[in-house]
């Protein structure tokens, strides 16, 4: 087991984001958690790497308590995240925004060592002719691919992926798909938070389903498209909510 998450719940106030969530992750799987809209997915990964600590409840990376450290730490550790909404330095090139990744990642590499990492990289995401384009300048696949590679500059161990697969046309979604499989090839486990559900589920070992903060399933893709409580969750029709699941027209 690589992550545990143990009954980890987060409050804002008077919201419950997240009410006493419990999942494992085990190494070397795609691991994905879906969800409705507001059901706490994005919550779930920001206690995850740290970008705040959970009301209650413990987070286990590699067997080390990491409850609370920040992102970081946790990047040191071999834990790396994309972001739904597109970070990129915009005012430094393709490559110096995946060099800074090298920089600050796990190895804690060097400038010249990390300037070769940043072009291993960018040629793995398919980037290497946009090196001295301006990450300002790159249109959304490309944006996407960039904050891909920057958080496997950071040479992680466990990765985050928050909607990689959003506002991508389906020839750019294919696309995505067979670098997100590349990856775990090179022996990196994957969490994906995914919208497109025939994505998810025909990549995915094993599915989380959240549901207001709190799981209502967790399986084989073919266990939750047919489990009640999801197909409830998504749309309330259980043909409708079927058809969504497998993403299939309807």
């Amino acid at each position: 087991m690589i992550l545990s998450v143990e009954n980890v719940s987060k409050r804002f106030g008077g919201l419950q984001a997240l009410d006493k969530v419990t999942l494992s992750v085990n190494e070397g799987e795609i691991f994905g958690i879906i969800g409705p809209n507001g059901a706490g997915k994005t919550t779930l990964f920001n206690t995850i790497n740290g970008v705040y600590p959970p009301t209650e409840g413990r987070i286990k990376f590699r067997g080390e308590d990491v409850t609370g450290l920040p992102p970081f730490d946790l990047s040191k550790r071999g834990l790396a995240r994309t972001y739904q909404v597109v970070r990129p330095l915009g005012e430094l090139t393709v490559r110096e925004n995946v060099t800074v990744g090298a920089c600050f990642g796990r190895e804690n590499l060097p400038l010249e060592k990390a300037e070769k990492v940043a072009d291993e990289i960018l040629e793995f995401v398919g980037l290497t002719a946009r090196n001295d384009m301006l990450a300002s300048k790159l249109n959304v696949a490309q944006k996407k691919r960039l904050e891909m590679a920057r958080a496997l500059a950071a040479r992680p161990i466990l990765i985050l992926l928050d909607e990689v697969l959003a506002g991508l046309n389906p020839q750019e979604v294919a696309d995505m798909l067979g670098v997100v499989r590349k990856i775990r090839e090179q022996g990196v486990t994957i969490i994906m938070i995914e919208h497109l559900m025939h994505a998810v589920m025909n990549l995915s070992d094993r599915v989380f389903v959240l549901d207001y903060g709190a799981q209502i399933a967790e399986g084989t893709p073919q266990e939750v498209s047919n489990h009640p409580k999801v197909i409830e969750a998504y749309l309330g029709d259980p043909e409708v909510a079927k058809r969504f699941l497998e993403g299939t027209p309807s």
